[in-house]
């Protein structure tokens, strides 16, 4: 409950044998995720009272906040002016409103009312999420882990590229996940001022209910959310593997796809992601130490039984001008190389301004490829039956099958034109 009044907060505490939790003096809180950090009860309200006294639109603004986010928690309005605020009230997804004066015996009734409409709705919550389980035999998200024995080869502009693609393709799908936990740039590739950081979902209430988890999530305008890493390297400290684990399954349970953004090596965090992970994308850049780091590092998770369903190679600023060729880093990484990336004149704006360019659309190589890395994780799509195209009076028609792969030419490989 948050009220400055003496008077009602004894009447709540009579009304509810004492199991109300008033939230300290002052404002109102300006979200969810506000008001959950202060509640010192690691289980979640299922009622949450707000004393219109305090201020009636903050209030109001709260109540919608909870509806969107937190259907699960009914809204109780403290107000003299029921009748005149109860359209806006209502509207605001306020469950019910009590008035200071009202007796002991009909506030009870209202929170009990309230209490039952919010198991109500936790069990349908349930019972949706049982049976879209039951539907997808996975039972949970796909884990996106981008990796890299060494720093500087373009690992958080592919994490960021590929989160933003799948939120765009599929709406409120995709969480991207910052555990380079000690300088995470996250938040700047994208452009974002995040309110909070992975500091503030492993510890706390977030840390134990999805639903107060996702009011801590910072939504990118593309329709991504995002975890950004902590503001000091200090932070860092306080973040054990196993908090990542319990994270990213909370995560899996909520969105399909989790995108995870790691920190060069093989740090605590780094293998909490890779044993969760469905897919690795391991990535290193076109040059001798990068290309040794990474075979050293397919050793390492081979010998750690770090494997996943799904394993992505990909060789970044390629460049056939640098005295290496695809054939050399395939024979000393001992795999093939699934996919290249061209240095690209386009990345570097794209970088500082925040603006990954599969938000952007910039027509360039890397723009294309980064579209093809993309394609490997969206569902493929369902067989298109042949179509008829007309024009004027001319009919053909044209099937929606891919075309065939052209042959390559002598020195050309994807994404990379001889003498490029």
């Amino acid at each position: 409950m948050a009220t400055a009044s003496t008077d009602l907060k004894d009447r709540m505490l009579q009304a509810t044998s004492g199991d109300v939790f008033v939230l300290p003096l002052g404002p109102l809180p300006l979200d969810p995720a506000h008001l959950f950090a202060q509640i010192l009860d690691p289980t979640p309200p299922k009622v949450v009272i707000l004393d219109a006294a305090l201020d009636l639109q903050a209030a109001l603004q709260l109540a919608m906040q909870f509806d969107q986010q937190c259907p699960a928690v009914s809204v109780i309005l403290v107000s003299e002016d029921g009748q005149q605020i109860g359209l806006d009230a209502m509207r605001a997804g306020v469950r019910d409103i009590i008035e200071p004066a009202d007796d002991i015996a009909d506030i009870r009734d209202v929170l009990d009312r309230a209490l039952q409409a919010a198991r109500d709705r936790s069990l349908v919550a349930e019972m949706v999420n049982h049976s879209v389980d039951s539907d997808d035999s996975s039972g949970s998200g796909r884990v996106i882990s981008v990796v890299s024995p060494k720093g500087g080869v373009g690992k958080t502009t592919i994490a960021t590229n590929i989160a933003v693609g799948l939120a765009r393709a599929l709406p409120s799908s995709t969480v991207l996940l910052d555990l380079d936990v000690q300088f995470g740039d996250v938040a700047s590739a994208l452009d974002l001022e995040p309110e909070y950081t992975l500091s503030d979902t492993v510890h706390g209430p977030a840390s134990r209910d999805a639903m107060v988890l996702k009011t801590f999530l910072t939504q990118h305008q593309t329709g991504l959310y995002v975890i950004c890493g902590p503001r000091s390297p200090a932070d860092a400290d306080n973040i054990s593997g196993r908090d990542i684990s319990q994270l990213i399954k909370m995560l899996t349970s909520e969105f399909q796809y989790v995108v995870i953004d790691t920190a060069p090596g093989l740090s605590e965090p780094t293998l909490a992601a890779l044993d969760n992970a469905t897919d690795m994308v391991l990535l290193t850049s076109m040059d001798v130490p990068g290309i040794r780091g990474l075979r050293k590092e397919i050793d390492t998770l081979s010998d750690l039984g770090l494997s996943s369903e799904t394993r992505h190679v990909v060789l970044n600023f390629v460049d056939n001008r640098g005295g290496l060729s695809l054939a050399d880093v395939e024979a000393t990484i001992g795999t093939a190389v699934d996919l290249t990336l061209p240095r690209s004149k386009a990345a570097t704006p794209s970088v500082n301004q925040g603006i990954p360019l599969l938000q952007s659309g910039v027509r360039d190589p890397l723009t294309k490829q980064l579209g093809r890395l993309l394609s490997r994780f969206l569902p493929s799509p369902a067989p298109a039956s042949t179509s008829v195209l007309r024009f004027g009076h001319r009919t053909r028609t044209e099937s929606s099958s891919p075309p065939k792969p052209r042959r390559a030419k002598p020195g050309w490989y994807p994404g990379v034109q001889a003498g490029a």
